[in-house]
């Protein structure tokens, strides 16, 4: 029988701990044809005892057989490990309040600060700064192992472990399951009879193909056909994106909006909707709902059931790519963030981190080709991956000059005096966070 290690960094997480745990213990074939160790890592001791403890529970719930542990020492835990799967972040929603609120305070409208526009500059080169001293240190420890990245900005990370490492890492999102219900819902057809083809980058993908799952009839048309029936309760934003480009991308203006100079004057400021989410998931809505982290510390004491909710899967598509490797599978992965190494958005550069499905088997992970975006996507895509290039560049050089180049190329920053202002104030808040910058 084979040996599966799989290390969970950031287990002490709510939403990526909970979702990552719940997806291994349930994954009949690794916890039945395999031995399967599971170590959970985490530098928070209380968040990771009470993960550990809920995967006891979990583990009992499912009667699987996987073994696990806990250690808040990472190169304790990654000694003959086979993959890695990670999610780091430091003070999340307080550094993003400042993510956004410091650029929009020097009058650059960016709408959410997340994963593009100026405050997603800060975000991406913290979360570098996290990631890199773990990637090294799977590149010391087990060079071997496959590395699933869920750090966000996916495509920021993902590029810094790809030109800064040799490590192989895929990122993961679940963007496009988003995409997919959506496109599922104007079909009126189920989630598993549409076959989606994406391609673009990450929180930018565009549905470029749509196939049924059964017999691959060619869906473009029908869908084309019934959007223009109606909003089919798409934001204003993503809609006026599909009528002036003819595609769709991710279905929520939060995300392709952080991309675009003109998506403040359609859809306004996105940041405090996720904020108020935010505070409900971790503090309670003050009228009977809890805080996740105790309705989850409740179960993990055995002073509460465990309930459907917390023991379903994600949804994610880490586990199943593992699963996929171990047993041979060929299985088709609706997306994975990859460099474009085969070309497989064929008008982006080779060097860039695309979002496109993959087929996976015994032999990895095989992103296919799904050709060219058209110009005017492609041309919003290019610009992204440069600011990602010069992020990674000033992240390895410790230049505030790169990190001043990138920031003028995004799009909501319209002045080079306030931008370099601004810079130097989130350098100055966000010091304890990030690397000395020259």
């Amino acid at each position: 029988m084979k040996h599966v290690k799989i290390v969970v960094i950031g287990a002490g997480s709510l939403s990526f701990g909970r979702g990552t745990i719940a997806d291994l213990l349930a994954c009949e074939e690794l916890n039945t044809d395999a031995e399967l160790t599971i170590v959970l890592v985490d530098t928070d001791e209380a968040a990771l005892d009470r993960m550990y403890r809920f995967g006891q529970v979990l583990k009992e719930h499912h009667d699987a057989a996987a073994r696990l542990e806990a250690t808040t020492d990472r190169r304790q835990a990654l000694p003959g490990a086979d993959y890695v799967v990670t999610a780091v972040a430091r003070k999340r929603l307080e550094l993003w309040e400042q993510d956004f609120q410091v650029p929009l305070s020097y009058g650059f409208k960016h709408i959410f600060g997340e994963n593009g526009g100026p405050g997603a500059a800060f975000h991406a080169l913290r979360s570098i700064h996290l990631t890199m001293p773990i990637i090294q240190d799977v590149e010391e420890i087990c060079p071997d192992a496959l590395v699933f990245n869920f750090t966000n900005p996916e495509s920021r990370v993902c590029l810094a472990i790809s030109q800064l490492t040799k490590v192989q890492a895929a990122g993961i999102c679940h963007g496009p399951f988003a995409t997919l219900t959506k496109v599922s819902e104007v079909l009126g057809k189920p989630v598993d009879e549409v076959e989606l083809t994406v391609g673009g980058i990450n929180h930018f993908h565009w549905a470029l193909a749509i196939k049924d799952a059964r017999d691959g009839t060619d869906l473009l048309p029908t869908f084309r056909k019934r959007m223009a029936q109606q909003t089919w309760g798409l934001g204003p934003l993503v809609r006026y994106l599909y009528d002036t480009f003819g595609l769709l991308t991710y279905p929520s203006d939060s995300h392709p909006g952080e991309y675009l100079g003109f998506a403040y004057d359609l859809i306004g400021p996105k940041f405090e909707d996720y904020r108020r989410y935010h505070i409900i998931w971790e503090h309670g809505d003050g009228a009977g709902q809890l805080p996740r982290w105790t309705v989850i510390q409740q179960v993990a004491d055995g002073e509460a059931p465990l309930t459907e909710e917390l023991a379903a899967t994600s949804g994610e598509v880490a586990i199943p790519m593992i699963k996929a490797i171990e047993f041979g599978r060929g299985d088709r992965i609706l997306s994975v963030n990859v460099p474009n190494t085969n070309l497989s958005v064929s008008n982006l550069p080779e060097d860039a981190i695309v979002e496109v499905p993959a087929i996976v088997d015994a032999q990895g992970i095989h992103p296919i080709r799904v050709g060219p975006l058209p110009e005017a996507i492609a041309a919003m895509c290019r610009l992204q991956i440069s600011i990602q290039d010069l992020l990674v560049a000033a992240y390895r050089e410790k230049s505030k000059r790169l990190l001043l180049q990138a920031l003028l190329l995004e799009p909501t920053v319209d002045n080079a005096a306030r931008a370099e202002q601004m810079m130097d104030e989130m350098l100055t808040r966000q010091a304890e966070f990030l690397p000395e910058f020259e």
